[in-house]
């Protein structure tokens, strides 16, 4: 049993350095900054939205779709670098799977365009 406990403590170790190391940067941000928030720092920041107002506001349906177009288009980055790396190893079934992915993905993106979700007022 101690054995198996042993083999666990470099993760401990690891841990404990991690969690040490960021308090200390932590720590260190705060006693080396500024703590003086003025006007500026309050301000709404590329949201457009106060940044302490009502929760239960109203959002702008446009908000949600862009971050629905971000989540898709990284989703695709996301599944493109693993692919392009195997490519050699997975064969024409894996490259076709990806064209069938890359083509729904393309499908959506056309009828968002056409359906206006990418203009801005």
């Amino acid at each position: 049993m101690e054995a198996l406990l042993l083999e666990y403590l470099p993760i401990l170790i690891f841990l404990g350095i991690a969690t040490a190391l960021a308090l200390l940067i932590v720590a260190a941000a705060f006693i080396a900054a500024r703590q003086r928030p003025d006007s500026e720092k309050l301000s709404a920041y590329e949201c457009g939205f106060d940044a302490f107002d009502d929760a239960r506001g109203m959002f702008d349906v446009r908000f949600y779709l862009v971050a629905i177009l971000f989540i898709i288009f990284d989703l695709e980055v996301a599944f493109l670098f693993p692919w392009a790396v195997t490519l050699g190893e997975i064969g024409l079934v894996g490259f076709w799977s990806m064209i069938v992915f890359l083509a729904v993905l393309t499908v959506g993106f056309i009828y968002e365009w056409k359906k206006g979700a990418l203009e801005w007022e």
